[in-house]
């Protein structure tokens, strides 16, 4: 079968045209003069189907007219916050299960013995389990707890970013109330000695 001659009269699209909302074209097409939007409001202007998650009309957002707990998820609150720091625990035990006396404990070889992940979180080693061994440790943070138990087995602590710098609390001494010398006393109790035989010779002269 011969493929029919391509005139004007069979032009065609290959897929068929979708019609367009022409708005604003007069009252007779059903889309003109407010052309769909209905009257003023907010969806009658433009840009108003763009709004942001959490818009609400204009008036104060739930999210900023709810209060704000402090908390580890606060800006200020530090290490832990927006710019938070992780570390890396490790527990004495695990170095008691892994390591040989007297052995070398660094981040490299607690990443060798599968302690660790990765070489560029910082390291704390903490005070859960027992430790026998002496042990040469070398960490970025300790515990109270971890540095007693290591050196209380005979091992070394090294602190990769240097020993943190305690604080020390200010106490106020309640102030004692001074205690009078010995002089002020004795003249204090004459003075009292001379008042009283004052009174008596007074009473004695009204008797007379």
């Amino acid at each position: 079968m011969a493929s029919e001659e391509l005139n004007l009269s069979n032009l065609e699209p290959a897929q068929p045209r979708k019609q367009r909302k022409r708005v604003g074209r007069g009252l007779g097409s059903g889309k003109g003069r407010y052309s769909g939007r209905g009257i003023k409001g907010q969806k009658s202007r433009a840009g108003s189907h763009k709004m942001p998650a959490g818009f609400e009309g204009g008036q104060m957002p739930i999210d900023m007219r709810l209060g704000k707990l402090r908390g580890n998820t606060s800006a200020d609150a530090m290490p832990i916050g927006p710019f938070r720091t992780y570390t890396q625990p490790v527990n004495v035990r695990d170095l008691e299960r892994r390591f040989d006396a007297g052995a070398e404990v660094t981040p490299e070889a607690l990443k060798a013995s599968g302690l660790v992940r990765k070489l560029s979180i910082d390291v704390k080693v903490l005070g859960e389990g027992e430790l026998t061994k002496k042990l040469a440790v070398s960490a970025h943070g300790f515990s109270k707890t971890a540095v007693e138990k290591i050196e209380a087995a005979g091992g070394s602590v090294t602190w990769l970013r240097g020993e943190p710098v305690k604080k020390k609390r200010k106490h106020h001494k309640a102030s004692a109330p001074k205690a009078e010398e010995p002089e002020a006393a004795e003249e204090t109790e004459a003075a009292e000695t001379d008042v009283e035989d004052e009174s008596e010779a007074e009473t004695t002269e009204e008797t007379a």
